[in-house]
């Protein structure tokens, strides 16, 4: 696959607004991202549990597929699922003009972090983030974060996450959640992190003016 692709897409008739989900990835990983992609699948249950009850409220639910599996930090002018983040948000612009929440998962809440100064974006909703110690806030200045992290995670840090949410604090509206003793893969207490997730949504858009 050479471009990015909304590859998922449930979209309420009168759509008020939408939540774009973006799935996982590694540090590293230079192959393409297919249908076989675990981080893919995972982001795709993800969107599907909450497609339903978005789309009662006048929410619709879209979901990226990066081309390469990997943040890949150095290897061009921004990380590769930034660049197609930018793009996803460019098109939703073009397509529908409507207010967003960013949706991420692990990678996919740290790109939706970069991209949350995207004029399209109310705010970002992070489930168990990879946010590392030196990424910058900036992108989320004047927007929402909310963070959720559980405590039993070792791909990525609880810690960092709650440091990251207190500096975010200084330019946005941020605030983190202890969701208990769960890991990363969400596959644990799933209807507290789908719940978790569709009430960020709304209240990003919510407080936003997006309903």
């Amino acid at each position: 696959m050479t471009a990015p692709t909304l590859t998922d897409t449930w979209l309420p008739e009168g759509a008020r607004a939408l939540a774009l989900v973006l799935h996982g990835g590694a540090e590293r990983g230079t192959g393409p991202v297919d249908g076989r992609s675990l981080s893919w699948r995972r982001g795709r249950a993800l969107a599907r549990q909450l497609a339903a009850g978005l789309n009662a409220d006048g929410i619709g639910v879209v979901l990226l597929r990066y081309r390469l599996k990997g943040w890949n930090a150095g290897h061009g002018p921004v990380p590769a699922p930034v660049a197609d983040a930018r793009w996803a948000l460019d098109e939703l612009a073009r397509t529908h003009d409507l207010p967003v929440a960013v949706l991420g998962h692990s990678m996919g809440a740290r790109t939706g972090v970069a991209v949350a100064d995207h004029p399209g974006v109310r705010g970002v909703v992070a489930l168990a983030p990879w946010l590392p110690p030196d990424d910058p806030v900036a992108p989320l200045a004047g927007k929402m974060l909310r963070a959720a992290h559980g405590r039993l995670d070792r791909i990525t840090s609880a810690r960092a996450t709650r440091a990251y949410v207190a500096r975010a604090a200084e330019v946005a509206d941020a605030e983190f959640t202890d969701m208990g003793a769960v890991g990363h893969y969400l596959l644990r207490r799933v209807p507290l992190w789908n719940a978790y997730a569709a009430a960020g949504v709304r209240e990003v858009l919510c407080s936003a003016g997006g309903g």
